[in-house]
């Protein structure tokens, strides 16, 4: 039996879709199940409530052996500081996962030996120590930028031709799709050989600075789009002024300055591509028809 977590998120949809294509027993934890489509209420178990809940994860993980974990975003309440957040979420499901010999595939950041506070980041990789010393059985799958994150670009992109970050415009970003996180999340979870704990760090075959972005961006929509790098100072205050909660823009913050100051490279990885989807790629599949629409 696989257990899966945020079963309607962008990441958990696409991982259940392919493990309900294999045919294998899959379980979902759902804090609301109507959100759930059809065809998964009708292949999958459904236990409601919140994964980050002792009962509802003791109750889900009863007669299953692999896992797969992520902590949902805070949103825009105020949860206080992100590490807060994650560790509250995992601690649970961290040693019932060891007690029962539950695998489990988790998502976090790539970064682990950065030196520094790095926000959410920080966040992600103190619940990997979390996960690791619980004794679970585990692959996390070490993640940079993604490229999704320029969708939330998309209005501004199409009217005024142009893209805003406070990433830094000259430095390069190893960068991710989402459904190749999803690709390698299903083939570990349906792969019974793995055992102990191991990182695996995911990255597209392409680094890119967020100006090469838009450059890749113009040629695919046939139009110029430039970059607009923001002070951080301004992007923090931003998030408030849209309601974010102040600990929620320092911890955003804190992502931003530590991708600027060279998070991604501290961790050791293959410098072969470990997925499949170029951001060139991604732009025709992904952002062209979104910016159409």
């Amino acid at each position: 039996m696989i257990v899966v977590t945020t079963p309607t998120g962008d990441v958990g949809r696409q991982v259940l879709d392919r493990l309900l294509d294999s045919g294998e027993p899959v379980r979902v934890i759902a804090r609301d199940p109507s959100r759930l489509p059809e065809h998964v209420r009708a292949q999958a178990e459904v236990v409601e409530g919140s994964h980050a809940d002792a009962d509802t994860i003791a109750k889900a993980l009863e007669g299953a052996d692999r896992l797969f974990w992520l902590v949902p975003p805070a949103g825009f309440r105020d949860a206080g500081p992100a590490e807060n957040h994650y560790l509250d979420f995992t601690r649970a499901v961290a040693q019932e996962a060891a007690g029962r010999g539950v695998r489990m595939v988790h998502v976090t950041s790539l970064g682990h030996g950065y030196i520094g506070e790095a926000g959410l980041l920080s966040a992600a990789l103190a619940m990997d120590e979390l996960i690791e010393s619980a004794g679970a059985q585990y692959r996390a799958l070490a993640l940079p930028f993604f490229m999704e994150n320029i969708l939330r670009q998309v209005h501004p992109i199409a009217q005024q031709g142009v893209f805003s970050l406070a990433n830094t415009a000259d430095r390069p970003l190893p960068l991710v799709a989402t459904q190749d996180v999803a690709a390698a999340a299903a083939a570990l979870l349906l792969d019974a050989t793995w055992k102990g704990q191991a990182r695996v760090p995911l990255v597209s075959p392409d680094d890119l600075t967020p100006d090469a972005m838009a450059e890749i961006i113009s040629e695919s929509l046939g139009h110029t789009v430039r970059y607009r790098q923001v002070p951080l100072a301004d992007f923090q205050a931003r998030m408030v002024q849209h309601g974010a909660s102040p600990s929620l823009a320092q911890d955003m913050a804190g992502m931003v300055h530590a991708q600027n100051n060279g998070i991604y490279d501290a961790e050791p990885r293959d410098p072969a591509p470990a997925t499949t989807t170029d951001f060139r790629q991604w732009c025709q599949d992904v952002l062209k028809p979104a910016v159409q629409s």
